[in-house]
C-alpha cells in the first residue's frame, strides 16, 4: 500500500525564475552595445539622421515627438481625475516629474533603446534627454559631459515645442552648479545646439486654445455653490469649441468620469442633446470624415470628436454643403436660424 502523502505543495518560484519566464512577453530592443565615442559636433548630425530613419522621415519624426510631449502633458495633468489642464495648476513635484514623462514617451513613440549610462543609445551614441518648460533651463548632470544631450522644451499655453541636440563639453557649461553638480548650458553651449525642430506646433490642448473665458465657462467656476455636471460641461465644450478637433484627453478632463465617451454618444449623450441646436459631433468614421473634409475642416481621428454646427443650405449658396438624411446643410453663422439636425450614421 502506498502511504506517500500528497500535500499539494508547489515549489516556490524564485524571483529570478519568474523574471526569466516573463521575459518572453517583452518586446526588447536588445542590450545596448558599447557606445561610440562622441568626439565632434557632427556626431549630433549622425544621431539626427538615425532619429529620422527610425521614425520614417522628418515629418513622421516631428509628429512622433509632438505626440510624446502631448501625452506627457496630459498624463501629468491627469485631467480625468483632477480636472486640471494647464501647467500652473501642477505642484512643484509634478513639474519636476514631467521631464521623466517626456523621456518615457519619446522612447515609446520612437522605440528608442536604453543607453548604458545615459537615457538612450542612438546610432551607437549615448544620449541624455532633458526637458525644461523654460528655454535654456535644462539641468545637465556630470555624466553627460563628453556625450550628447537631447534638449526639449515646450509651452502648452503657446502650443509649441522644440527639440535639439548638443555635444556637452566643459566650455559649454555654466560654472555655477546645483547641489547635485548639475549645470545649465552657457551662451556658448546654447548657440551650439543643433535644432531639429524649433517652435513646432504641439497637438492642441483645446481648453488652452480657446479664449480663457470660454474655458472658465466650460469647466465652471470653482466658487459656484453648485458646479455644472460632467454632461453639462461636455455640452458646453462642444458648443464653444465648434470647428475644432477635440482629443479624448480633453473630453475626459471636462467629463471627469470613468467612461467619458459614453457622455458623447447618442441615447442621452451630447450627440443627441446638441442635435436639436444644430450641432453634429463627428468621429473617425468614414462618413464623418467625408463631412468634415467637404466642409473644409480637419477630420477627427480615433478617439477624437469634431463639433460642427449646421443650418439648412439655401438653393443658391456657394458655400460648401453636405447632404444628411437627403437634405443639404452648410455651416451655421451668427444670425442663422437654429434647426435640429439629423445625427449622421456611424459608417
Amino acid at each position: 500500500m502506498d502511504l506517500t502523502l500528497d500535500l499539494g505543495i508547489v515549489p516556490i518560484e524564485s524571483t529570478r525564475q519568474k523574471l526569466a519566464t516573463l521575459l518572453v512577453l517583452e518586446n526588447s530592443q536588445g542590450q545596448p552595445q558599447i557606445a561610440a565615442p562622441t568626439i565632434a559636433d557632427s556626431d549630433c548630425g549622425v544621431v539626427a539622421e538615425e532619429l529620422a530613419h527610425i521614425a520614417g522621415g522628418s515629418d513622421a519624426l516631428a509628429a512622433a515627438i509632438g505626440r510624446a510631449i502631448r501625452k506627457s502633458y496630459d498624463q501629468v495633468y491627469d485631467g480625468q481625475h483632477t480636472g486640471r489642464f494647464h501647467w500652473a495648476q501642477l505642484s512643484k513635484t509634478e513639474k519636476t516629474n514631467a521631464g521623466s514623462l517626456v523621456e518615457i514617451w519619446l522612447a515609446r513613440e520612437l522605440g528608442l533603446s536604453d543607453g548604458i549610462t545615459l537615457d538612450f543609445q542612438i546610432a551607437g551614441h549615448e544620449v541624455d534627454c532633458k526637458f525644461s518648460q523654460r528655454d535654456g533651463g535644462w539641468m545637465l548632470p556630470p555624466e553627460v559631459r563628453g556625450s550628447i544631450a537631447m534638449v526639449v522644451t515646450a509651452d502648452d499655453y503657446q502650443g509649441t515645442w522644440s527639440l535639439g541636440l548638443v555635444r556637452v563639453t566643459d566650455e559649454r557649461l555654466s560654472t555655477a552648479t546645483n547641489r547635485d553638480a548639475k549645470a545649465t548650458l552657457n551662451s556658448t553651449g546654447r548657440s551650439a545646439i543643433s535644432w531639429l525642430f524649433r517652435n513646432a506646433q504641439l497637438p492642441s490642448n483645446t481648453l488652452l486654445a480657446l479664449p480663457a473665458e470660454d474655458a472658465v465657462a466650460i469647466m465652471g467656476r470653482s466658487d459656484l455653490a453648485v458646479r455644472p455636471s460632467g454632461q453639462s460641461r461636455l455640452d458646453e465644450l462642444f458648443r464653444r469649441a465648434e470647428g475644432r478637433v477635440i482629443s479624448r484627453a480633453v473630453i475626459a478632463t471636462v467629463a471627469q468620469q470613468e467612461d467619458p465617451m459614453k457622455r458623447v454618444r447618442s441615447n442621452g449623450g451630447s450627440r443627441s442633446r446638441l442635435a436639436r441646436e444644430g450641432y453634429v459631433l463627428l468621429g473617425h468614421y468614414q462618413l464623418h470624415r467625408h463631412i468634415a473634409e467637404t466642409l473644409g475642416l480637419p477630420p477627427a481621428r480615433s478617439g477624437e470628436i469634431l463639433s460642427v454646427r449646421l443650418t439648412p443650405a439655401e438653393v443658391e449658396t456657394t458655400e460648401p454643403t453636405v447632404t444628411i438624411s437627403m437634405q443639404r446643410w452648410r455651416r451655421w453663422r451668427t444670425g442663422d436660424r437654429v434647426v435640429s439636425v439629423p445625427v449622421p450614421p456611424h459608417n
